[in-house]
């Protein structure tokens, strides 16, 4: 498609114009009258940090490999960008076809963090579409949303029309071409609720009671399910995978090749949201993987291969796979970087071999400064591990290394926070005491993210820190923290307790965040565009409290908000978990055996995986 006058003459005005234009390598074009359902893939966030996302590739990759399907690519634009756009009437648009995106018949956000919520609500009111789900008709698209967010989606149900929960590279297609067989948008809506996965908020209506709480969901539409079980794919192995990816005409977050080797995880960290919704493991097989990475290294010329995984040595065939991988690249001059490792004499070896002289920062994630605090959280790791490994970075000549904890964690002590500052001293200490005075260069950074509740996890009942706690515990830190070769970074509260509010919000939260982009909150993520007082404005105006949702903890009695969505973890696996971490016990890696989460009663877990190595893995994770 050509780029109009009008859309030239904006282009001229703003800061990188070809977050605008498409037309890069392996977008897809396809002729329109073949096409019978448009869908509008929409990122809320800015185009660099959107074209990273590899769930967007994959989606982007299955819809157009859909006969009569077309997906096109949405994202915010920049508030220079916004600026005239508003100025001069234009609409946002998709980039394949420059279409306004209110000529979508689909138009599907993903969500992956709560504070960009408000970038959702923007973009549907610059492409002209209502805010507000009931005041869309039949000339709007349906608005659908998933992610990982969408296991609370009751903040947004008056806003989306519908959501998708759980794995998206089956149920995305269906519902598309089920578009495509429906005259009304209320005939789709009730198809799709037939199916896994699919919540259509204006199916029900919540009652609360006197304190706030909910009282009860009513269905107001017979054939919606009590609750919608997330979708689950069985074989990561039979799924499609992109090997064509999109490549950026400029730089991204991320501007690499991305394979994911397997999908979900063993470990059971109590806050961790991802290891309980991505559940079970599901892992490709070796050859698969290399068939991919084979093609789209000569698809998109990346010079750069990453492999995607919530815990990447976990992959039970881990050892082969990283050498032969190691081979490929290097044959082909191509970088190799593997996030998330585990540490131990292996990995050291792949590393260095992939590294060389040229180390950069090691990292490292405790989450918490004392043996007591990580068996309540379940992060089955001692300091034992940790210095060893560092010992085994430090003689292989690295200079940089990254801590990262929570503070505010269900528990926690003073004492607990002290204990990450000596854990960052204890590192100084082996330094000198390996390399002397040589080692003058070496720096530790300890990073401290305030913890979040999070829905379907053990502590999603927890209640979090308050600001006033937060900052004095930041503070505490900050003064143990002053010693030479330690940087200290910390995560700003008012993002953290805005986080909170939205992640276990109900629908009445709903308002206050359309308060709040009323009030011109947009880009919350980014914190030169977040205002904290007009958030402050929208919570006074529209009731929602922190006190409520975020500072509040809530007993098993209560129905919870996102309790309406059924992620296959049973509900007493979470309190056994929550009881467990009050008593500081540990639960093992399920890789040692199952612990009854209840998932494979639906999935068969750890499809695809060479199952005895698994069993070793587990013991080496046990034994740290």
């Amino acid at each position: 498609m050509v780029i109009d006058k009008q859309l030239d003459k904006i282009l001229k005005k703003v800061e990188k114009p070809a977050r605008y234009i498409g037309g890069e390598v392996n977008s897809v074009k396809k002729d329109l009258k073949d096409v019978k359902v448009r869908v509008g893939f929409a990122f809320p966030d800015m185009y660099e940090i959107g074209m990273s996302y590899m769930g967007l590739q994959i989606l982007y990759n299955i819809l157009n490999k859909t006969e009569g399907v077309y997906c096109e690519r949405v994202f915010a634009p920049a508030t220079d960008m916004e600026d005239i756009m508003r100025a001069e009437g234009r609409e946002l648009f998709t980039l394949e076809t420059f279409t306004p995106v209110k000529e979508m018949d689909i138009l599907g956000f993903t969500l992956q963090y709560e504070m960009s919520f408000t970038n959702i609500l923007n973009m549907l009111d610059l492409g002209a579409i209502p805010v507000k789900s009931a005041d869309r008709g039949e000339e709007y698209p349906v608005i659908v949303a998933g992610g990982p967010c969408a296991y609370n989606p009751e903040p947004l149900a008056h806003f989306i029309d519908m959501f998708m929960v759980g794995d998206g590279e089956e149920l995305f297609p269906q519902i598309a071409l089920l578009k495509a067989e429906c005259s009304t948008k209320q005939e789709f809506l009730q198809r799709c609720a037939e199916l896994d996965g699919i919540y259509v908020p204006s199916f029900y209506d919540v009652t609360y009671n006197e304190d706030g709480t909910i009282k009860e969901y009513v269905k107001l539409y017979d054939k919606a399910p009590d609750r919608v079980k997330r979708a689950v794919i069985q074989s990561l192995d039979d799924a499609e995978f992109p090997t064509e990816n999109i490549v950026p005409f400029i730089d991204t977050v991320h501007d690499r090749c991305v394979v994911e080797t397997f999908r979900g995880c063993t470990r059971g960290c109590r806050f961790c949201q991802a290891g309980m919704i991505y559940r079970p493991v599901r892992e490709r097989k070796p050859e698969t993987i290399k068939g991919i990475v084979k093609e789209q290294l000569a698809n998109t010329g990346h010079d750069e291969l990453s492999l995607l995984s919530l815990s990447t040595s976990d992959y039970s065939r881990f050892e082969d796979l990283a050498m032969e991988l190691m081979g490929m690249c290097k044959a082909q001059n191509v970088a190799l970087s593997l996030p998330s490792l585990r540490l131990d004499s292996f990995s050291f070896k792949v590393l260095d071999e992939i590294q060389g002289y040229r180390k950069s920062g090691l990292t490292f994630a405790p989450e918490a400064g004392s043996q007591r605090l990580r068996d309540i959280i379940n992060k089955n790791i001692t300091e034992e591990n940790i210095y060893s490994a560092v010992e085994q970075a430090i003689e292989l000549g690295w200079e940089t290394i990254k801590l990262y904890f929570m503070d505010g964690l269900p528990g926690e002590t003073y004492e607990d926070l002290e204990g990450i500052a000596q854990i960052a001293k204890n590192i100084i200490d082996i330094n000198f005491k390996i390399r002397g005075r040589k080692g003058g260069r070496f720096r530790v950074t300890v990073s401290v993210s305030n913890f979040v509740p999070k829905a379907h996890t053990p502590f999603q009942w927890a209640a979090q820190d308050r600001p006033e706690v937060l900052k004095e515990k930041h503070n505490f830190l900050s003064e143990r923290l002053r010693m030479k070769g330690v940087t200290f970074n910390y995560h700003e509260t008012a993002t953290s307790n805005l986080e909170a509010i939205i992640a276990r919000g109900d629908r009445r939260v709903g308002d206050m965040i359309y308060r709040a982009w009323q009030l011109g909150c947009k880009f919350d993520a980014w914190t030169e565009h977040h205002k904290n007082e007009l958030w402050q404005q929208a919570m006074e105006e529209t009731g929602a409290t922190l006190d409520f949702y975020a500072y509040r903890e809530r007993s098993y009695d209560e129905i919870l908000p996102w309790e309406i969505i059924d992620p296959r973890i049973e509900r007493s696996f979470f309190e056994r978990e929550n009881e467990k971490a009050k008593a500081g016990e540990t639960t093992h890696d399920c890789r040692l055996g199952c612990v009854g989460c209840g998932m494979n009663k639906h999935v068969k877990c750890f499809h695809g995986a060479d199952e005895s190595r698994l069993q070793k893995i587990g013991k080496e994770v046990s034994s740290g």
